[in-house]
């Protein structure tokens, strides 16, 4: 499957939930890399939008928090443009872009490795590989 979009300014938030310790835990042991402090935001274009719903309707895993203060995010493996990432998705009260907003996830700036900028197309696809060496 195929999700076309385009990258978008995000709120700045995502470094802090990428960085507490739990999520790099559950993301080395899950993926197989250390996540980047921060996401990256895809608008999924018009057309690709009910395939989007179908293919980020199973996730690959949760990230569970320690403190139950926190909020659970269902993460769904995929690539972007090639490179190994994951899409995460917090829960529904703490969420802050619409729905067709998804979240990535690496093990490096995403903008830098594939020099890319807001406004730029990217292709999401369903990843499949060695999670052991998807940071490679």
């Amino acid at each position: 499957m195929i999700i076309r979009g385009v990258i978008e300014t995000g709120a700045g938030k995502g470094a802090f939930f990428v960085g507490l310790d739990w999520v790099v835990r559950q993301f080395r042991a899950n993926m197989g890399f250390t996540p980047y402090p921060g996401t990256l935001n895809v608008r999924v274009l018009g057309q690709d939008l009910s395939a989007a719903e179908d293919f980020f309707s199973q996730k690959d895993f949760d990230l569970v928090p320690e403190d139950p203060s926190f909020c659970r995010a269902g993460v769904k493996r995929l690539t972007i443009n090639g490179l190994p990432a994951a899409a995460v998705f917090p829960s529904d009260d703490v969420r802050i872009h619409d729905n067709h907003v998804i979240e990535i996830i690496a093990g490096c700036h995403v903008k830098e490795r594939l020099k890319l900028k807001d406004g730029d197309s990217v292709i999401l696809t369903d990843y499949k590989g060695d999670v052991e060496h998807s940071a490679r």
